[in-house]
């Protein structure tokens, strides 16, 4: 392949990174939107729910499409960390990482595998047990026996009593964040952002990094102090 094949593969690597990693994004607004009303109307946030969990639309078209999103920018980021090492393993070139690229940038690998580990624990916690009631007992109801009113609401709750794991929470929304800090800024130079609005973009960026994690921070905090 020549080298101008290498570069168009590379760049179609990156860009298709980006796309992903935005699509991902619109998911944790979304999800922090709704999670959010927890904390004002646990009806409210019990409707929502309800709602999401039941629409067949949302069950069996866009759950199997956000699944495909995690798989394919998680192994996207593995290939793309893989080719980036051999990059630097060439003799001819002498990298400093401290020089030549910030701490995050160097260790995306890392806290994207502790965020594909918290995923893990989020979909224990939340994901699977939804899937066994609805799927393999047959459950749509949303409810519990004996208690009046849909389950969401009370089983959000119970998650965040444990301190322990209200923490690992903490960590890995923190760890989010700086994850999200440059993975837009790598976006926008992969989509080859560069003009007028290339500035408001790049704050939109760091306003997003910051407030989406510290919103689900929030969230687990207000339900362990007030469960």
């Amino acid at each position: 392949m020549s080298k101008s094949g290498l570069l168009s593969s590379s760049i179609a690597r990156k860009m298709a990174m980006a796309l992903s990693a935005f699509f991902l994004m619109f998911f944790l607004l979304q999800h922090l939107t709704i999670n959010m009303t927890s904390v004002i109307s646990g009806d409210t946030f019990n409707d929502l729910s309800h709602f999401m969990g039941t629409n067949f639309l949302i069950q069996y078209i866009l759950q199997p499409v956000l699944i495909f999103g995690v798989v394919f920018h998680f192994v996207m980021g593995f290939v793309l960390e893989l080719k980036n090492r051999g990059a630097r393993d060439v003799r001819y070139v002498k990298y400093k990482g401290a020089a030549n690229a910030s701490w995050m940038s160097r260790n995306m690998l890392l806290s994207g595998l502790v965020i594909l580990a918290f995923m893990g624990l989020h979909f224990y916690d939340f994901w699977i047990p939804e899937l066994k009631t609805k799927f393999i007992d047959g459950d749509w109801s949303g409810t519990l026996a004996g208690e009046e009113g849909y389950r969401y609401f009370t089983e959000l709750k119970h998650k965040f009593v444990s301190p322990v794991r209200v923490g690992i929470y903490i960590v890995s929304f923190v760890l989010l964040g700086l994850h999200l800090a440059h993975g837009f800024n790598s976006a926008f130079q992969s989509m080859g952002a560069n003009n007028k609005y290339t500035k408001g973009l790049k704050k939109f960026g760091v306003a997003f990094s910051v407030l989406v994690p510290l919103g689900f921070i929030f969230i687990a905090l207000f339900h362990h102090f007030n469960h």
